[in-house]
């Protein structure tokens, strides 16, 4: 079996309220994009029944995981499809040894959610192939202990995104008619980091359990054009300030024709709107990577 887990941006994104539970409340809403990595699943070899380590490989408990393309510089283990599949194996002993294969295409610590969308995708491969018979539901329920993102992924189409961001109202928020440029400078942030900048702001707990606010969800009803005075990331001032390398993307972005540009979720990546007719020819440092996609 092989998936193709796909990236996200962020429209706006607002830190509502600080939880009992150590996590934030967000508003934000979350659209797909078509930048993906490449996610295979197989049932392990009858044979590969040791621990054993392979450049990025790792086999034990009864799951074989390697990674190729972009660096993912931690301990395998540690990686959200190994977590992944332990979770399901905990409701469901029979899971078969199973060996896992990532390519990575999508950044790290960009604000594109890669990693969330890997343990998604995963979740729901190992649900279709060994057939578990998770609903919709379960799956966003076992995403949640994973990542805040990832039961975006579940759903994966224009949401409303409330609580930790695991509240999703489906959105008809169609922006087809555009083309995307998306720009990483290769700067790696750091989400908890990203959040304690905005500790001094007031915020609330919830008891975690936030209301439904509809303030996003009116923003980006109105046309595109009126976005850039109405939708904001609150990340972006703390990370503009600490790294303002970013904060230039954004302004080349609008200065080059851009209906509209913002951070993705705590960055570092940066997107702008553009009319499909648009030919944007941007200077940038050959290190970024920046990919024109279609909505």
């Amino acid at each position: 079996m092989i998936l193709f887990p796909n990236s996200k941006i962020n429209l706006g994104l607002i830190v509502t309220g600080k939880r009992a539970d150590g996590f934030h409340n967000i508003e934000t809403v979350f659209y797909p994009l078509s930048a993906k990595d490449a996610l295979e699943i197989l049932p392990a070899k009858s044979n590969s029944t040791n621990s054993k380590d392979i450049g990025k490989a790792v086999l034990q408990n009864d799951i074989s995981f390697t990674c190729s393309g972009i660096n993912v510089d931690s301990d395998p283990s540690d990686n959200l499809c190994v977590k992944a599949y332990h979770l399901l194996k905990k409701d469901f002993p029979a899971l078969p040894p199973t060996s896992i294969h990532l390519h990575k295409v999508i950044p790290i610590g960009a604000g594109l959610g890669g990693g969330s969308s890997d343990a998604a995708f995963t979740l729901m491969g190992l649900n279709e192939k060994y057939a578990l018979g998770l609903g919709e539901p379960e799956l966003i329920q076992y995403a949640l202990q994973l990542g805040s993102d990832c039961p975006f992924f579940i759903i994966n189409q224009p949401c409303l995104g409330v609580g930790r961001g695991e509240l999703l109202e489906p959105l008809p928020l169609d922006l087809s008619s555009y083309q995307l440029v998306l720009i990483n400078p290769g700067i790696h942030i750091n989400t908890g980091w990203a959040f304690n900048q905005l500790k001094n702001k007031a915020l609330l707990t919830f008891n975690n359990n936030p209301p439904v606010s509809s303030s996003l969800k009116a923003m980006v009803a109105l046309p595109v054009s009126e976005w850039k005075d109405a939708l904001h990331n609150e990340f972006e001032q703390p990370v503009f300030e600490k790294f303002p390398e970013i904060s230039t993307i954004k302004e080349s972005l609008y200065a080059n024709g851009a209906i509209y540009a913002s951070m993705s979720g705590s960055g570092s990546s940066v997107y702008g709107l553009f009319e499909r007719n648009v030919n944007v020819q941007l200077q940038l440092p050959p290190r970024y990577l920046v990919k024109h996609l279609l909505l």
